[in-house]
């Protein structure tokens, strides 16, 4: 490790000095400032008299540097240059600060861009990479108004969005089934030589090789067989692909295994990836194939993880990081004041299978999690702690709203689940009647929203059977009648090569039961190729779901693979999602969408069709950040040697949090991987790298506005301000 003091001693290399040329020929100004000054005080004193003689010609954005102005009105009113004069001071005002940087296990990261500057120009030292010198590079063209942003046009959005097919797709449909008749055959003559045994799915004696295939064909539609024949190795990985792997994949994949890592790939989802590279749609399945194989980053610091919730820590008898206390270690997770998370002992703690970019990585590193699903059964002792854990909602004066979770809520049985929601009714009932008793200016929440996070749509739409109908339907219909008004299936579906034939028939009977869908995206570098997630909203739309979030990869350099940087996100929401922007008059239609489940393709494309909209952008585009909640409030106040930017995050002003929030120092993030790297990745897999070349002047965020679809109804009286559940003061100790 090269200590810091010594970075003025190592000399940049020959692509970074060719770049810094570049830099200091296009920039007289900085040149003279660079070459005159004698150490890095002068170079400070003389690039913020430049750049505030810059802001000054910029009433709004000297204001919105200041924080004299704020917000997403204050936001939208910046125009391009101002970002970058705005970083520059920010930069200066944060120049020479230290961070503990997650991504390389704790060691301190500098941010000091323009003493590397100074030291690159006038010694040729500092250590700095290209990626460097490639951000900074555009920083000075986008502030001088050499570097335009030339928006997208409608057009060129849609021409984008027709690059990636959907599951829907007649090829694409003919293509599965190819591949689900190939991994059929294969896993025929695995219990044929008995090398898969099974008390539940096996074959009599005498049947012939296409009664086997017919019969396994049989079993296809059934959640249970994909479960028990659910891949666990890269042996088996391998062979059910046709051997198609690489051997360098394989390589990883083995690595992965003797790490430790568990495998957990269902036979339908990996019918989702083809074995060869179509002519019609190049990398349609990446993003597929992106949450199925591990890569050498998540293998290397596997052990070494280190968990990103940091509210979701929880010892007995303290508060969380956000001042909440919680009722159970793993039970119960808690953020906001409105909404909790509940997960049961159920094996709803489990998945239909294990995504790469998992933020519980850690958790499966620690053991905590796992695929071993009949020990994860309800045990005796889940009924009674199922009721304790549920009278924290049923006590708590501003919880309206319960999420449940895992895992995956539909990985627990129909059973299991009708309990669980049984036992939510009986303590919304109970919250409802103790609030009869309670004077006017002390009533508690009652509860008006269920939601079930599920990627068992994605990853096993045929859980989605006619029973579970029943139980949900039976749900719904008398909870509506004591106060709920929002049913929702929380799903993820990352790609729109995930919208199959047996997705749509199970959002369409989920749907039927008055649950509306809603999706949340993580927006990986597959998932965030140009078109891609406008795609995605489109597919998403056709089907009768509500895009909700698209959120940044969460976690440390073990999701480098698959993280795109924040920028990103910010110009996929200004240059793509933007035509599926949705009018403040239409806001009223679209809240009506999840008062009527029943009829949410017809509700989603009469609006669409009426408006000319592509798509209903209904989602946010956030980071899920430690403690403080989902935000894409940011500003990078510094960049790495290695380029990577350092960004300062602050909280969602458009919803409620805990009152800790305002005590929170704002959070830092130190991303894993730089926009240079993220660029070269893009080329690599194909994608001409100019279509993005305004993303590097993207350093500022602020968060969107929820639509009201998304709003909790009103009651008709007025809620206790009182907080339970919640310490202040012992809380405010650690943020």
């Amino acid at each position: 490790m090269i200590k810091l003091k010594n970075l003025d001693k190592v000399a940049i290399s020959i692509k970074s000095h060719k770049i810094l040329q570049k830099i200091l020929k296009e920039n007289p100004i900085l040149n003279h400032i660079l070459l005159e000054a004698e150490n890095e005080t002068d170079v400070i004193i003389a690039m913020k008299e430049w750049a505030e003689g810059l802001i000054k010609e910029r009433p709004k954005a000297e204001k919105y540097y200041q924080g004299k102005i704020k917000g997403r009105e204050a936001y939208e009113q910046l125009e391009w240059p101002d970002y970058a004069i705005i970083r520059i001071l920010d930069y200066i005002d944060h120049t020479g600060r230290e961070f503990s940087d997650p991504n390389l296990q704790g060691e301190i990261s500098l941010s000091h861009p323009f003493k590397i500057l100074w030291l690159a120009a006038k010694f040729g030292t500092g250590g700095a990479k290209p990626a460097f010198f490639h951000d900074m590079l555009h920083l000075f063209r986008q502030a001088e108004g050499k570097l335009q942003r030339n928006m997208p046009k409608k057009e060129d959005v849609l021409e984008w969005m027709e690059r990636h097919p959907s599951g829907l797709d007649q090829r694409m449909i003919k293509i599965r089934e190819n591949n689900r008749n190939r991994i059929i055959r294969a896993l025929i003559k695995k219990i044929d030589k008995g090398e898969i045994n099974d008390k539940v799915y096996f074959f009599e004696e005498d049947m012939s090789q296409e009664q086997k295939f017919m019969r396994m064909k049989d079993w296809w539609k059934e959640s249970l067989f994909h479960l028990r024949f659910a891949i666990r190795s890269p042996k088996m990985l391998n062979e059910l692909l046709g051997r198609s792997l690489s051997p360098k994949i394989m390589q990883v994949l083995y690595q992965a295994e003797e790490a430790g890592i568990p495998f957990f790939i269902n036979p339908y989802y990996l019918s989702l990836l083809d074995i060869k590279v179509r002519a019609f749609a190049p990398g349609a399945d990446m993003a597929i194939r992106d949450y199925m194989l591990y890569s050498k980053e998540l293998i290397s610091e596997y052990g070494n993880i280190v968990a990103w919730e940091k509210e979701d820590i929880v010892e007995p008898g303290k508060p969380n990081a956000a001042g909440w206390l919680l009722p159970s270690y793993h039970n119960v997770h808690r953020r906001y004041p409105e909404v909790a998370i509940l997960i049961p002992d159920t094996v709803g703690r489990a998945c239909g299978g294990l995504c790469v970019s998992c933020q519980r990585m850690y958790d499966f590193q620690k053991g905590n999690l796992n695929f071993k699903l009949d020990k994860l059964k309800p045990k005796e002792t889940w009924p009674q702690k199922l009721i304790r854990l549920l009278e924290y909602f049923e006590e708590d004066t501003q919880l309206r709203d319960i999420l449940i979770t895992g895992g995956d809520a539909l990985m627990s049985s129909n059973a299991s689940l009708r309990k669980i929601l049984d036992e939510v009714y009986n303590m919304a009932l109970r919250k409802i009647e103790a609030n009869k008793e309670r004077p006017e200016d002390g009533k508690y929440a009652e509860m008006l929203r269920v939601r079930l996070g599920t990627r068992l749509l994605a990853y096993l739409p045929q859980r989605i059977t006619r029973d579970l109908i029943d139980v949900l339907a039976e749900f719904k219909q008398k909870a509506s009648k004591i106060g709920f008004r929002q049913f929702v299936i929380q799903t993820h579906f990352e790609t729109a090569m995930e919208i199959t034939p047996e997705a749509k028939r199970a959002v369409k009977m989920l749907n039927s039961a008055g649950w509306i869908v809603t999706n949340q995206l993580v927006f990986t570098t597959a998932a965030s190729r140009r078109g891609h997630t406008a795609k995605l909203r489109q597919v998403l739309n056709e089907i009768g779901v509500l895009p909700y979030y698209t959120f940044s990869v969460k976690g440390y350099m073990e999701n480098w693979h698959n993280f795109a940087t924040n920028a990103r996100a910010v110009q996929e929401q200004i240059e793509e999602k933007v035509i599926g922007k949705i009018p403040a008059e239409l806001y009223g239609k679209i809240g009506t969408i999840s008062q009527d489940a029943e009829n949410s393709v017809e509700n989603i494309q009469k609006i669409i069709q009426e408006y000319n909209l592509p798509f209903l952008a209904t989602d946010r585009n956030v980071i899920n950040l430690p403690g403080l909640g989902k935000s894409l409030t940011f500003r990078v106040i510094g960049i790495t040697r290695y380029g990577r930017r350092i960004l300062e995050f602050d909280h969602d002003k458009t919803r409620k949090h805990s009152p800790v929030t305002e005590k929170m120092k704002k959070i830092l993030i130190i991303e894993s991987k730089p926009i240079f790297e993220y660029l070269q990745q893009l080329d690599l897999i194909g994608e001409d790298i100019s279509e993005y070349e305004s993303i590097y002047g993207y350093s500022i965020g602020e968060t969107e506005s929820r639509l009201p679809v998304y709003d909790y109804p009103e009651y008709a009286f007025k809620i206790t301000e009182e907080l339970t559940n919640f310490e202040f003061e012992a809380a405010t100790m650690h943020a």
